[in-house]
């Protein structure tokens, strides 16, 4: 059942600072004999923090159709710049959750920070949105690149049939819920092999374009600013697309209680990953123009292909496979990333009880993870995922933005913070403007498709006032919720944290 929220405190005066308590051992605070905890065992490493970092910014775009910027921006060399500076401007925003990260060390990302600055409300909005569709529409997307990449070598002569498509991207979603379900270990070392995949694919095409450039394929960098002029409106939509691309730094520290010595991983981590992708991400498309024309590029359905085909020959079949490596990497790295959300709103009242729940021998989230898997299916066969993840496009960076203002507003309010890593005011502020002009770019460039997204978040606010703060609900309803949590319980083998009996 949903539980109220419990709001601790410690000297400090922060919301989150105390934690939910669960069953606790008896025997005057002694382990009872025969009984071990559960919890979420601290196994992210800086090389597994890197690769779930990389491993989820990297998807299908940088390899299949990166015009989203060329296109907005008219010339070659402008949708290099931006590019560049999109690069940073993530980066300021990996370092102010690197801030973040190691000053509220709990896991949860924005719905942690959102919570411990500005209360539960606009917390359960973020989870509550990210839960029902952004989460769900976002898998289902990557995993379709996925189904349709994977089969792309069997079907070379004709189109791949939809519904094949959708059977092997319900196969691939299938074996990363249970991936996720059955060991963090084993999740974490497919994503460091999946994210050295991404790299080799990144180098494929980028070694051959170095070389086509010491052999003097300049032209297409000739006159590099001229073409057709960036329009007011276009230079921020360039912008947009680029910041999109670069989505995916802030997954680690939804894992924070897991990391390793958080407050020197974290950082380290976010600063490697941020600089290998930028600069990937740049000379990828150096590589690109090295061979083919602007115009080219914005004709092309997957320009890694056409690349490859022109300077690599017979290898270029290679491509689709690792694109599909690409997007399962995604598709893993999400998964693991936000099913501790959903564990986290969940161990502060904000969702179902059961999905704060650990295997009592796997010690995974278990419920959290598999939550996702049927609306994950739903999204899949259904309607245009695509609109849905447009509508709700602005909630992503509204809270994003949120969270890093968060950080100004505790550097104010609670000065006397333990902040091992402390980046310059300057960071967050730029950071946090340019999430709100993204979102003020959405509104006037989209306003139809905006506005449903605006109210479809709306929706969280008497979901709220209903299941969270509303004590009085029949006893029936309590009845049915008990009946229901205990039995997943015996079904799933989960219990809450720190209480299991030793098997």
């Amino acid at each position: 059942m949903v539980r109220k929220a419990v709001a601790s405190t410690i000297s400090n005066g922060g919301y989150l600072q105390g934690s939910v308590n669960t069953r606790l051992s008896s025997l005057g605070g002694k382990e009872p004999p025969g009984q071990e905890k559960v919890v979420l065992k601290r196994k992210i490493s800086l090389l597994r923090g890197i690769s779930i970092i990389i491993g989820t910014i990297i998807g299908a775009g940088i390899f299949i159709s990166p015009k989203g910027v060329l296109q907005n921006t008219g010339s070659v060399g402008l949708s290099l710049v931006v590019w560049t500076v999109c690069g940073v401007l993530s980066l300021f925003g990996a370092l102010s959750y690197a801030e973040l990260g190691t000053t509220i060390k709990k896991s949860g990302g924005h719905y942690t920070y959102i919570l411990e600055v500005f209360g539960p409300l606009p917390a359960f909005v973020r989870v509550w949105v990210e839960l029902l569709i952004i989460r769900p529409a976002a898998t289902a997307v990557i995993s379709l690149a996925f189904g349709r990449y994977i089969l792309e070598p069997f079907f070379i002569q004709c189109e791949i049939p939809e519904l094949a498509v959708k059977l092997i991207t319900a196969v691939g979603i299938t074996v990363v819920m249970v991936l996720n379900s059955m060991s963090v270990s084993w999740s974490a070392r497919i994503q460091i092999f999946l994210t050295f995949c991404k790299l080799t694919a990144i180098l494929i095409i980028i070694v051959p374009g170095v070389m086509q450039l010491i052999k003097g394929q300049t032209q297409h960098f000739k006159d590099a600013f001229s073409g057709r002029d960036a329009s007011i409106m276009g230079l921020p939509l360039a912008f947009y697309y680029g910041m999109y691309a670069y989505a995916g730094w802030f997954y680690l520290n939804f894992v924070t209680e897991e990391v390793e010595n958080p407050e020197k991983t974290i950082p380290l981590a976010i600063c490697i990953s941020m600089a290998v992708v930028t600069i990937g991400y740049v000379l990828t498309n150096v590589a690109y123009f090295t061979t083919i024309s602007a115009e080219e590029l914005l004709l092309s359905e997957a320009v890694a292909v056409t690349f490859s085909e022109r300077l690599l020959g017979n290898f270029s079949v290679a491509v689709p496979i690792f694109v599909a490596l690409s997007c399962f990497g995604s598709m893993n790295g999400g998964v693991f990333a936000v099913s501790r959300l959903f564990y986290v709103a969940s161990r502060e009242g904000h969702l179902p009880e059961i999905l704060s729940m650990i295997h009592i021998r796997k010690h995974t989230p278990l419920p959290a993870v598999i939550v996702l898997h049927p609306l994950t299916m739903v999204m899949l066969f259904s309607g245009d995922l695509y609109s849905l993840l447009n509508f709700l496009s602005f909630a992503r960076w509204l809270f994003i933005g949120l969270a890093v203002a968060g950080l100004i507003y505790l550097r104010y309010k609670r000065p006397d913070m333990h902040r091992p890593f402390k980046v310059p005011l300057f960071i967050p502020a730029l950071f946090s403007f340019t999430c709100l002009f993204m979102v003020a770019l959405s509104l006037y460039s989209d306003p139809f498709s905006t506005g449903i997204g605006f109210i479809i978040t709306l929706t969280a606010v008497p979901a709220y006032y209903l299941f969270i703060i509303w004590d009085e609900k029949p006893r029936w309803f309590r009845r049915m919720s008990d009946i229901t949590t205990r039995t997943l319980q015996i079904i799933l083998e989960v219990v809450p944290e720190e209480d299991c009996h030793k098997l």
